[in-house]
């Protein structure tokens, strides 16, 4: 699929880490007391700036603090990969654009996962809503490839364990986090991408999640000019170490890393 993008797709990693981020409270392994600045890991998120446009994909419990951190000062849309609390609990932090932009925020993703949305921040959606909640407009989408701005998204779904989960391709840029399945037709529509971002929890094996083999055998597969992996907990192991055994077109991804496509 061409998706409408007349420019190049700059991409902020907002975070690569798992549910509980990295360090892990209380754990005193070799990762978590790193100092080096690759192994501290946020809740995984992505900010997209195409055709003028700033979108982020899923806004977690780092919410806030990855948007200070890059210093963003515009945002057109949220798009959400699924309904898991390190995906969505920032949401309420979006209020901050409504008021410097004087403008309602367009939310986006399946109809199940706004369902979830509007179960964890009632308050945001009631009839009665308080003056201070976030002011969002809520797009339900499903398999069909959908424009923000004249810009281009295909879903792809997949599966995290049992749940149902979409990641997205943005011209020759896809992003999919929190899979441990995709079926062939899915990948059909990854197929032909430059740059590949992809979950990888861990070393073993997992229900839930691709492990670090899983994922840089599918990522073989497919071949694109580069690949990325993210949602990493700290069992993968230091940044330094495990980048020195991966082919050399995937690597982690980390915190702040910047890619134009």
């Amino acid at each position: 699929m061409k998706t409408a993008i007349d420019k190049q797709i700059r991409v902020t990693f907002l975070g690569t880490g798992t549910s509980i981020g990295v360090p892990v409270i209380t754990c005193d392994c070799p990762v978590c007391l790193s100092p080096d600045l690759h192994d501290k890991r946020l809740r995984t998120s992505v900010m997209v700036e195409v055709n003028g446009c700033t979108f982020v994909i899923d806004c977690g419990p780092d919410f806030r603090l990855q948007m200070l951190r890059e210093n963003v000062n515009n945002l057109d849309a949220v798009i959400f990969t699924h309904e898991h609390r390190d995906h969505i609990a920032g949401l309420d932090d979006i209020r901050a654009f409504n008021y410097v932009l004087n403008k309602k925020i367009d939310i986006y993703g399946s109809r199940q996962v706004m369902e979830a949305i509007q179960t964890e921040f009632p308050y945001i959606f009631s009839e009665a809503r308080y003056f201070g909640a976030p002011q969002l407009t809520i797009h339900n989408i499903d398999d069909a490839p959908f424009s923000i701005r004249d810009v281009g998204f295909l879903p792809i779904k997949v599966l995290h364990d049992k749940l149902p989960v979409t990641g997205y391709r943005i011209g020759d840029f896809t992003y999919i986090t929190d899979a441990s399945y995709i079926s062939e037709k899915e990948i059909e529509k990854i197929k032909g991408s430059r740059v590949i971002v992809l979950n990888a929890l861990r070393n073993s094996k997992h229900v839930s999640h691709f492990s670090v083999g899983e994922a840089v055998d599918l990522l073989t597969r497919l071949r694109p000019e580069a690949a990325y992996l993210t949602h990493l907990s700290h069992f993968v192991g230091l940044h330094e170490e495990v980048n020195s055994k991966l082919p050399d077109f995937v690597r982690l991804a980390y915190d702040g890393l910047k890619l134009t496509i």
